[in-house]
């Protein structure tokens, strides 16, 4: 397989990355303590989730080492997440990766299913970092309405709950004329 059809392969997932690191990339470090849609975290911790997240989700469809917890959000915050986005989209694109069975802590998934999980986390975490920072959040158009779409089918009630318990919130209304972003946004939880 090339690195044109690996690409192919994980597009949704590598466009997600671009839109959550080209909001990554304007964080000062004075913006860190700033609260976010996620009420139980902050700037830093979202930064320190998202990064993790990817590593994580690079082990888990690959097999490798879990990655311990860490501070992405201290020094080089950018180039962490380089590091990881790097490290997921191999692990998403290597061969067989995307129809191996993984056991996630809420259920087991096919790794196709698992890289469009990854990816709506992704993006939506970069919203959430938009919102944050009083940043536009009408991000990538085309991706959300095409990841609100697949979590439609693939967010059941029984991972919604309250915020830090379960991966979703309840659904919230999004106000009329809200874009696709911020739909997802408050398919998933946020409030828009």
């Amino acid at each position: 397989m090339n690195s044109d059809q690996v690409r192919t392969r994980t597009d949704v997932l590598d466009r997600a990355f671009a839109s959550t690191r080209a909001v990554l990339a304007e964080v000062q470090s004075g913006q860190l303590a700033a609260p976010t849609p996620c009420a139980s975290w902050d700037v830093r911790a979202l930064i320190d989730h998202f990064v993790g997240t990817a590593r994580w989700a690079a082990a888990t469809v690959s097999g490798g080492e879990q990655v311990a917890d860490e501070d992405y959000a201290a020094g080089d915050f950018v180039a962490r997440y380089d590091e990881s986005i790097e490290a997921a989209l191999a692990a998403f694109g290597s061969e067989g990766a995307l129809d191996r069975m993984v056991a996630l802590p809420f259920g087991e998934f096919s790794g196709a299913a698992f890289m469009n999980l990854a990816a709506t986390d992704q993006f939506t975490h970069g919203w959430d970092l938009a919102r944050s920072l009083g940043y536009p959040t009408d991000l990538d158009p085309e991706l959300a309405g095409e990841l609100l779409t697949r979590a439609r089918t693939a967010v059941p009630e029984a991972y919604r709950g309250p915020d830090g318990v379960a991966p979703f919130g309840p659904v919230v209304e999004a106000p009329p004329g809200a874009c696709p972003a911020g739909r997802l946004a408050a398919f998933l939880g946020r409030a828009v």
